[in-house]
């Protein structure tokens, strides 16, 4: 039996092949691989198609994070609020900055950070909030950008799973004060190893992180502040630069695959992706709740899939307060319930441009497979 992958890395390469070969050879001639003329192309690409006045490339998703906690001057003594259901870099990076990760629940549905839950978690000490745009479907910025001007407090969009998504009919990326993204190779738009932006409008502050990802320096041989070597490299552009111009196909055809999923597993017991009716969903990931009898009735669908030649994964298990690097915040086991009931539940599918409708119908009904015959267990 054929296997069918989480992710398809190889079939979006063979679709634009002689591109990016001719991409990478471009950079092999020059021998510019440190900075140069590709970093700088698609930084302005990329800032054009976001509708921001600039961005900065940079080693990593998780190297954004923390060079945008920087360049605004955020660090000991800070506290920065955000999701405990996202992957642990976006905790990670307020850690490295010297700040304080401060946890609020998320919502059921989208299982984007709650809103409403903000003003509650705000302190003195609290000085910028970081929304996660989830498996590619933008959180409620306006509330939270309203909460934000009201405290005085930076909002800066953890984006890394947001590529083509939109709120409110503008990009993510672009929402603001500051945004980050990751170029991972399973992203909507990744590159072939580790590679990240950060994108804004504050032009002083995007010199900062242009100086801060190069080691503090502003010439050569002089450096004004301690930084770091958060270079993107140009091999990883000149890639980028190929893949942007069919970010909007792909993303359309996630799009459309999520809703065969979505036609296919209706009036099942399965609980499907929620879209906002304002959102565009770029799909990142297609996650399904799959609730059960508890996280061990999930982990024996994880199990039957997997047998069944279907590539699943859980995004994301374990919550951030309950990760053992965060045991001395004392936050234990229903400080969030909703987000600890979403990481027992869901369970991401097989999603990306080239998947086929008798794939997706496959994975379909081997999920189908599976409720059968624990319902008649």
């Amino acid at each position: 039996m054929s296997q069918i992958p989480l992710v398809d890395l190889k079939a979006q390469y063979l679709s634009i092949k002689p591109e990016i070969d001719a991409a990478i050879q471009r950079v092999l001639d020059s021998t510019a691989f440190i900075h140069g003329p590709e970093v700088t192309a698609f930084e302005e690409e990329f800032a054009r198609y976001l509708g921001v006045r600039a961005a900065v490339g940079v080693a990593s998703g998780t190297a954004a994070l923390h060079l945008a906690l920087l360049a605004f001057d955020i660090g000991p003594g800070d506290e920065v609020i955000t999701t405990p259901h996202t992957f642990y870099a976006t905790a990670e990076a307020i850690a490295q900055a010297g700040a304080t990760p401060v946890f609020v629940d998320i919502q059921a549905d989208t299982c984007n950070l709650d809103p409403t839950r903000i003003e509650a978690a705000i302190t003195p000490r609290t000085r910028a909030i970081i929304p996660v745009h989830l498996y590619g479907q933008a959180a409620d910025m306006d509330e939270i950008l309203a909460i934000a001007r009201r405290h005085g407090l930076r909002v800066i969009e953890d984006a890394a799973q947001a590529h083509g998504a939109h709120y409110r009919g503008r990009p993510c990326g672009a929402l603001a004060d500051a945004a980050c993204f990751s170029f991972y190779p399973s992203k909507n738009l990744g590159c072939y190893g580790d590679g990240g932006m950060v994108t804004s409008d504050d032009e002083a502050f995007i010199a900062r992180v242009r100086r801060l990802r190069d080691h503090g320096r502003v010439g050569k041989y002089e450096h004004v502040e301690l930084g770091w070597g958060y270079r993107l490299d140009a091999l990883q552009a000149a890639i980028l630069r190929a893949k942007l111009p069919h970010l909007e196909t792909w993303v359309a055809q996630r799009r459309a695959a999520a809703q065969r999923y979505n036609e296919l597993f209706a009036g099942s017991e399965v609980v499907t992706p929620a879209e906002r009716e304002y959102n565009r969903h770029a799909y990142y990931s297609y996650v399904i709740r799959w609730a059960g009898d508890g996280s061990a009735c999930r982990d024996d669908l994880v199990a039957h899939l997997t047998r069944s030649g279907i590539g699943v994964v859980i995004h994301y298990p374990i919550p951030m307060h309950l990760q053992p690097v965060y045991r001395s915040m004392g936050l234990g086991r229903g400080t969030f319930p909703v987000a600890e009931t979403v990481a027992d539940q869901v369970l991401s599918l097989p999603l990306y441009s080239e998947i086929t409708p008798e794939q997706q119908a496959r994975v379909v009904e081997a999920v189908f497979a599976f409720t059968r015959r624990s319902q008649l267990a």
